[in-house]
């Protein structure tokens, strides 16, 4: 554990803060958003992640500044399989991209609000129990397994939505961007605004079963672990509008995910007999995650000149004698 001035934390919560008010702002009245702004957004959510991790490393040191850097790159990574089923409960629910954002942004707010609660209830038990570290990398495996055989770019529908729907009085049209309408006979009931919300909350604490042990696996400190995973969580909805377009495009991410999080189960496994420092962690992680995304965009390219002759000449085309 690296010792966190008061300061530090002070800085680290002005920042989230400001940047959360960046977003809101930033956006208001906003009907959609071009592909060019997002990557730009998206360029800034992680100009900023590496920023801050720059701080870190300045204040605490190298070893710190590592940890920093391999956490943040474990929860960017796992935060595009959330991105993709973010999209799968947009289009499961009909919800149009004018009312995204609001989703979106409250959503990431109150993911900040739970990843608080794992990160410090784990590292609470981890300090506690040593075998809890087993049961954490014994997850991370399991997870991996599943990650590696369910592409989440064919999902068709989502089990927590699903749930909800059951479950709560519900309306089928959208209000506006209203969570809540009452009905001609006086009852309230919720709108596909909330059912996203709410889909994106539950979807959100079962993944951090996985990525908070993932972050585990390179750093016990609560201060790198938390503020790591926010300025991850932070580039969501801009992360998201990058994926939207090309889920078809990255389809051997998964396997570079489930790389990811088997290579942090067996870390959290085998970390009592073999350390694995910060620094070969990070070019792990990169390695099997931009390994995955360059596989895709040349299976993808490879594919494209088959499908034009599959399509063969158009209407206009001039035959040639």
């Amino acid at each position: 554990m690296h010792p966190i001035p008061t300061w530090l934390w002070g800085v680290f919560w002005a920042a989230v803060l400001t940047l959360l008010v960046v977003d809101l702002l930033g956006h208001r009245g906003h009907h959609g958003e071009s592909r060019r702004a997002a990557w730009m957004w998206t360029g800034v959510w992680v100009a900023a992640g590496l920023a801050f991790g720059g701080l870190v490393w300045a204040v605490l040191g190298a070893d710190a500044g590592q940890e920093y850097l391999a956490a943040w790159l474990i929860e960017k990574s796992l935060s595009l399989d959330n991105a993709f089923v973010f999209l799968v409960i947009f289009q499961s629910l009909s919800v149009p991209v004018r009312a995204q954002h609001q989703v979106l942004f409250l959503g990431i707010f109150g993911a900040l609000v739970f990843r608080a609660l794992f990160i410090f209830v784990g590292a609470a038990a981890l300090e506690r129990w040593s075998w809890v570290s087993y049961v954490f990398g014994a997850i991370l495996l399991v997870t991996a397994w599943r990650v590696l055989r369910e592409d989440p770019a064919k999902q068709q529908g989502n089990r927590a939505v699903s749930w909800l729907s059951r479950h709560l009085p519900v309306t089928q049209h959208l209000h506006d961007k209203k969570f809540i309408v009452r009905r001609e006979d006086g009852h309230r009931v919720a709108t596909p605004l909330l059912l996203a919300l709410l889909g994106l909350e539950l979807t959100d604490i079962l993944f951090a079963v996985d990525s908070v042990p993932a972050a585990f696996s390179v750093t016990k400190d609560t201060f790198i672990l938390y503020s790591s995973n926010a300025f991850a969580i932070l580039g969501l909805r801009a992360l998201y509008l990058v994926l939207a377009g090309t889920l078809g495009t990255l389809r051997y991410l998964h396997y570079g995910l489930a790389g990811v999080l088997a290579f942090a189960g067996l870390k959290m496994v085998v970390t009592p007999w073999f350390h694995v420092p910060p620094l070969p962690s990070v070019l792990i992680i990169v390695a099997l995650v931009g390994t995955a995304v360059v596989a895709s965009l040349i299976a993808r390219r490879r594919e494209a000149p088959a499908a034009s002759r599959e399509e063969g000449p158009g209407p206009d085309a001039t035959v040639r004698r």
